[in-house]
């Protein structure tokens, strides 16, 4: 089973930056030391991006023929058409990911463009949120992801 995890701006100054919300420690220690060991039979991929466009050109490339896409946006989650287009027009199920509760900090993080094109969101557990996500593409295996967006 492919899982993507994709990353979005500033996620590669995990650890680095602003210890007080994101914690001290680096995205890509904690996929290396707790998410692969943890999940053997997935077969997990990462990609980060300060660029929305790539996180566009990585969604469809993968979003035909991966079994799912763990995104945390970062703040393109809450400014982005563009990336909720782009869920909404690939097959593989997404499930939104963030490490702070987005719904406890400044009003501005509490809307989601994507929230409402992907699976589910997990948000406010720390790093272990992308673990939730994982063990749901793991233990329940989703099929095709739909939507309940209507056109206005």
């Amino acid at each position: 089973m492919k899982i993507l995890i994709l990353n979005g701006p500033n996620l590669n100054l995990l650890g680095r930056r602003e210890k007080s919300i994101y914690g001290s420690r680096s995205f890509e220690d904690y996929y290396e030391k707790d998410l692969l060991p943890a999940f053997p039979d997935l077969e997990l991929e990462y990609y980060q991006s300060n660029i929305e466009g790539e996180l566009i050109n990585k969604l469809h490339e993968v979003g035909f023929h991966y079994q799912g896409i763990v995104f945390n946006a970062g703040a393109y989650t809450h400014t982005s058409l563009a990336l909720a287009d782009a869920i909404a027009a690939i097959e593989t199920p997404v499930v939104e990911v963030h490490i702070s509760n987005v719904y406890a900090r400044e009003a501005t993080r509490h809307a989601t463009f994507i929230g409402g094109r992907c699976k589910g969101s997990i948000s406010g557990f720390g790093l272990e949120s992308y673990r939730l996500a994982l063990q749901y593409f793991e233990r329940l295996r989703p099929s095709k992801v739909g939507f309940t967006y209507t056109k206005a």
